[in-house]
């Protein structure tokens, strides 16, 4: 009976983080799970963080994935805040991780975007497409944060089977 990996996909964001769970056999790529996890936006900044490190951990819990692919940070320098935010939600989602000895690989996106589409300039819509069109899944996924989250995965299930 082959392996049977369980990967979690993210896409990070202190609004709207995205989650993909997929199952990895024998190089088949299996839907398990997908999702949003959205922070309650009234709250502090460590409320926010608080329930969004709560939340990832319950899907971790559930799913006992054995790695985490997540997104690299990735910020124009004419915004430097969205960097600072993102690096606020996805250190407290790789501290999930770590306190469930889950491994993290963090993907830059362009090698997101090309594991999924072939292009690492690809758009959103078109990651939306490939994923829907490699998982089966009658498109397309809403929102786009899910669809990111789910290439973030397939891009780790696509390293680990040429490895």
């Amino acid at each position: 009976m082959p392996d049977r990996t369980i990967v979690l996909g993210v896409d990070p964001g202190l609004n709207t983080t995205g989650y993909g769970v997929l199952a990895l056999s024998g190089g088949v790529m299996k839907l398990v799970d997908a999702g949003i996890v959205r922070p309650g936006a009234g709250g502090t900044l460590p409320d926010r963080l608080r329930e969004l490190h709560h939340d990832i951990g319950e899907i971790m819990d559930t799913h006992k994935p054995q790695a985490m692919a997540i997104e690299e940070i990735y910020s124009h320098y004419r915004h430097p805040r969205t960097a600072i935010i993102m690096a606020h939600a996805r250190g407290v989602l790789c501290l999930a991780a770590a306190q469930r000895d889950i491994p993290v690989r963090s993907i830059p996106s362009t090698h997101i975007k090309r594991a999924v589409t072939g292009r690492g300039n690809a758009g959103k819509e078109q990651v939306n497409g490939m994923v829907c069109r490699l998982l089966g899944i009658t498109g397309p996924i809403s929102p786009l944060d899910v669809s990111d989250a789910l290439a973030a995965a397939i891009a780790y299930c696509e390293e680990k089977d040429d490895a």
